[in-house]
């Protein structure tokens, strides 16, 4: 999801203006940000999918929430923690930028983790 702003502190205050409330409902009290973007503002792009135990737990035992979660999926990834790929975005006056440049196809990805497998060079 759309992440804190990015300012003076890696997450910066801001997202909430004065007078702003929070909506206490799940899936939007978490939200980082409600503010109408504006050119100039830097902020954070956080699409993730995170694997918590008490979370997914009750779940799992609720049948009409367990009807969408494939078990056997979970199973295999559960002990890492989940995954997030952040990206750093800025606001321009037609859209936005982005700033991250990091690997983002399958083929790039396993590139760059071949990369980190080379032999150290021999020193001369």
């Amino acid at each position: 999801g759309m992440g804190p702003l990015l300012g003076c502190d890696v997450h910066d205050v801001g997202g909430y203006p004065e007078g702003t409330e929070r909506i206490n409902e799940p899936g939007i009290r978490s939200l980082r940000t409600t503010r109408v973007l504006e050119e100039g503002m830097v902020l954070t792009i956080e699409p993730g999918c995170y694997f918590i135990p008490a979370l997914l737990e009750p779940a799992l035992r609720n049948p009409e929430q367990a009807r969408f979660i494939n078990a056997e999926a979970l199973q295999r990834f559960q002990g890492t923690g989940g995954v997030r790929i952040e990206d750093d975005i800025a606001i321009t006056a037609d859209g936005c930028e982005l700033l991250t440049c990091v690997p983002r196809t399958v083929e790039e990805i396993e590139a760059l983790m071949a990369e980190g497998r080379r032999e150290p060079l021999a020193s001369k």
